[in-house]
């Protein structure tokens, strides 16, 4: 089975594409939705981030405090090595498990922060969703609210766009409209059903 990672910075579309594919059969395998199970309250893996930052993450709802969390990685490097490494070996072997009772041409691994936590090597091809840096931050406001100072906070804290054009295997131009947007995802979900029939017949 051919594997395949999407990522992409912030509000550059990678759910929509995700979305898209998974409308065409495509299993996908959301790595944010895993990391969200694992920490869901009273769960071990919250235990272990409790632990390691203090209670003052966890509401009083028992859930992670995810925008405290956030506030605090964006700043901190070494807290958010510490996070990694609480979570990122959890989410992979989740990721392994399931793909290992897929069976399908190919699955796609989403994963925002692929080329940030060295990901890399879970897949055979990357697939980036990629527009500019000024259309990401219009998007993300019109999104969520957050004022520019934040959402560059975000996009700073993130791999740079040139690391990651450059470490594509595939590239889907989002600055345009959805039907060109889709467009793409269906030319490219063609040629991977190829690229599957032709690597793993």
């Amino acid at each position: 089975m051919l594997v395949v990672t999407l990522t992409g910075g912030v509000g550059s579309g990678k759910s929509s594409v995700a979305a898209r594919l998974s409308g065409l059969g495509v299993p996908v395998i959301d790595a944010d939705a895993i990391s969200h199970a694992l920490t869901a309250p009273g769960s071990p893996v919250l235990a272990l981030i409790a632990e390691a930052f203090g209670a003052r993450f966890i509401d009083a709802g028992g859930h992670l405090d995810r925008a405290a969390m956030r506030a605090l990685v964006f700043g901190d490097s070494s807290a958010r090595a510490r996070l990694e490494s609480i979570l990122h070996p959890r989410i992979v072997a989740e990721i392994q498990r399931r793909l290992a009772q897929l069976s399908a041409p190919y699955a796609v691994l989403e994963i925002p922060l692929l080329f940030e936590t060295g990901q890399t090597d879970l897949a055979d091809r990357i697939l980036v969703v990629d527009l500019p840096e000024s259309e990401q931050i219009r998007r993300v406001r019109r999104r969520s609210g957050l004022d520019v100072a934040e959402i560059q906070c975000i996009i700073d804290s993130q791999v740079a766009r040139s690391r990651r054009l450059a470490g594509a295997d595939d590239i889907i131009d989002n600055s345009g409209d959805p039907q060109a947007l889709e467009d793409q995802v269906n030319r490219l979900h063609y040629y991977y059903l190829e690229l599957a029939a032709t690597r793993y017949a």
